[in-house]
C-alpha cells in the first residue's frame, strides 16, 4: 500500500508548477523579444541594472519561499490570495531579472550586495559601516530587510495565528527592504525595462504593505 499523502498535497504541487512555469515563460519572453538586440547601451557588470539584478534576485527568492510556506498551511483566504499573488509575481519578475543578466552576457553574482546603490541618495549611508568598511553579505540581508535563518524556521514551525501573523510582520519588513532597492534603481539605472520592473515593484509593494497591515489589525496581530 502506499502511504496516505498530506491533506492539500495536490494543491501545493500546483503552486510550484505555477511558479516554474511563469519563471520559464518570463524567461523565454525576454529572450525572443530582445534576441540580437544588444548595443553599446547595455548595462556593464558593475552597473545598478546588474546589481539590482542581482540582489533583487535574492530578495524575490525569499519572499517566495515565505510566501509558499504560509499559502500552505493558512487558513484566512484573504492571507492566501495574498501569499500566491506575491510568490508568482515575485517568480515572474525573478525569471525576467535572470534573463537580463543572460542577455547583458553577465554571471548572475558577483560585487558586494548593495554596493551598487552608493551613489543614490537612498543608497548613501546605508551600505556601508559607520567605520566606512562594506557591508558582510548578512548585514547587507538585514539592511534589505530580509528574514534570518532563525526567523526562517520559527516561521515553518508556527501554525494558525501565530504564523498568519508572523509572516506578515516579516513580509512586511522585506517589501520595506526593497523599496528603497527599487528606488535607486530609478534614481540610477538607464536601461527601460528595468526601470519599469523598478517602478512595479515601488507601487506594487506599497500597495501590498498597507494590505499586510491591514491584514493584521484584522487577524488581531500583536
Amino acid at each position: 500500500m502506499h502511504a496516505a499523502r498530506p491533506r492539500g498535497w495536490r494543491r501545493w504541487w500546483k503552486v510550484i508548477l505555477v511558479l516554474l512555469a511563469i519563471g520559464a515563460l518570463a524567461f523565454a519572453a525576454g529572450r525572443f523579444s530582445t534576441f540580437g538586440s544588444q548595443d553599446a547601451g547595455t548595462p556593464g557588470a558593475d552597473s545598478p541594472e546588474a546589481g539590482f539584478s542581482r540582489d533583487m534576485q535574492v530578495h524575490h527568492a525569499q519572499a517566495i519561499q515565505m510566501a509558499m510556506e504560509i499559502y500552505q498551511k493558512t487558513a484566512d483566504d484573504e492571507l492566501r490570495i495574498l501569499a500566491y499573488d506575491i510568490a508568482t509575481g515575485q517568480a515572474g519578475q525573478r525569471g525576467e531579472m535572470f534573463d537580463w543578466l543572460v542577455q547583458w552576457g553577465l554571471s548572475q553574482s558577483g560585487g558586494p550586495m548593495m554596493k551598487w546603490m552608493d551613489a543614490s541618495p537612498v543608497g548613501s549611508g546605508h551600505t556601508m559601516m559607520s567605520d566606512g568598511a562594506a557591508m558582510t553579505e548578512e548585514e547587507a540581508r538585514i539592511e534589505m530587510g530580509m528574514a534570518s535563518a532563525d526567523e526562517i524556521t520559527a516561521l515553518q514551525g508556527a501554525t494558525g495565528q501565530q504564523a498568519d501573523c508572523l509572516f506578515l510582520e516579516l513580509l512586511i519588513r522585506h517589501h520595506e527592504g526593497a523599496i528603497p532597492m527599487a528606488e535607486a534603481l530609478i534614481e540610477l539605472g538607464s536601461d527601460p525595462r528595468a526601470l519599469t520592473v523598478a517602478e512595479n515593484i515601488k507601487n506594487g509593494q506599497t500597495a501590498e504593505i498597507s494590505a499586510m497591515q491591514s491584514m493584521q489589525a484584522r487577524i488581531g496581530c500583536g
